[in-house]
């Protein structure tokens, strides 16, 4: 089994019960959940090994966060604690035609606040095969933006792959600073992540035609810009998700990949919606998963669509399906029977 070591922001999740709005909850439901950990749950689940580095404060609910992650088999002891607090963030679930709603507040968080100091990457990637980062860990702060690009040159110079996701969070920072800071950052880059909303925000690449909203995707746009972005960057592989969004309970959900040489375009499946937040993250962790174990890309790909597809099935951050869970349904069983 590979080594796989994630960094980023763990933060706590304060959720509406059921479908209800924010001003009609009494009380919010907890679970912990952040881009980079919840990818290292997954991988955890999958059977690799997988260490979350992050700050967390040093107070029971930076406690709590570790504990959330140690459940699973994550290994946090590279996890820092110090820093003023952990983040927040509330979830209003939306239904048919009603958005679901963030609200962040996650402002001085540890991590946002952490330097290189805290961490001793070379020790951390010490017999690492695979780094992964998000768009979201540098758009944080100028401090955490400093802190990916150590982590990103301690895991280059080791030769360890690296993956980023780039997850635009226009809450977080511009379409202008994600570009002059996530451009730097691709250069240390081998497989690139990202919907057709970050390729823009963040890169400065349009699919074509696509609009999201109506579900019409265009999937020549998709091979263009994939084509141009390898060019730039010197990508082994960059990756789509492709969300067909009919509405917040159904989407159409699949995804293509690209190599410079060949472009491929998974199964589609048709969603009902639990619970979406997590679904890129455990997109990630479906294609680590497949490209650490040796399956050629295509593989790896129906691998990440499949995962994802369940993880939408699964209230919370984290994606709990089990190895064999999502090989069923790659294999074709989607039927959902009760399993006796």
């Amino acid at each position: 089994m590979a080594k796989v070591v994630t960094m980023g922001e763990i933060m706590l999740r304060l959720s509406t019960p059921g479908y209800e709005k924010f001003i009609q909850a009494d009380e919010f439901d907890v679970c912990y959940g952040g881009g980079e950990a919840n990818v290292a749950v997954s991988l955890c689940n999958y059977g690799h090994e997988a260490s979350f580095v992050t700050k967390v404060p040093a107070n029971e609910i930076g406690d709590c966060a570790v504990a959330a992650l140690n459940k699973y088999g994550v290994d946090t002891k590279n996890v820092a604690r110090g820093g003023e607090r952990l983040g927040i963030y509330f979830l209003e679930t939306g239904a048919s035609m009603r958005a679901s709603k963030v609200v962040y507040d996650r402002a001085h968080s540890s991590i946002s606040t952490a330097t290189a100091t805290d961490f001793d990457f070379d020790k951390i990637f010490e017999g690492a095969d695979w780094f992964h980062f998000t768009g979201i860990t540098p758009a944080l702060s100028d401090e955490a933006a400093e802190v990916t690009e150590a982590a990103l040159k301690a895991a280059k110079a080791k030769g360890i792959t690296v993956s980023v996701d780039l997850n635009f969070r226009k809450k977080l920072w511009s379409s202008e600073k994600a570009q002059k800071v996530m451009t730097n950052l691709m250069q240390y880059v081998d497989v690139c992540i990202g919907n057709e909303e970050d390729a823009e925000k963040v890169l400065g690449f349009k699919p074509g035609n696509t609009d999201v909203t109506s579900g019409d995707l265009e999937l020549a746009g998709y091979q263009d810009i994939f084509s141009q972005m390898i060019e730039k960057f010197g990508f082994k592989y960059v990756v789509s998700s492709l969300r067909e969004s009919y509405s917040a309970s159904d989407n159409g959900w699949s995804a293509a990949i690209y190599d410079g040489k060949e472009f491929y375009h998974s199964r589609k499946y048709n969603v009902r919606i639990v619970d979406r937040v997590g679904g890129g993250d455990s997109f990630a962790a479906g294609l680590i998963c497949g490209l650490v174990d040796g399956k050629d890309m295509k593989e790896a790909l129906e691998f990440a669509v499949a995962a994802s597809a369940l993880k939408h099935t699964i209230p919370g951050d984290f994606n709990l399906v089990s190895r064999s869970e999502v090989e069923a349904l790659v294999g074709g069983d989607g039927s959902g029977r009760v399993q006796r």
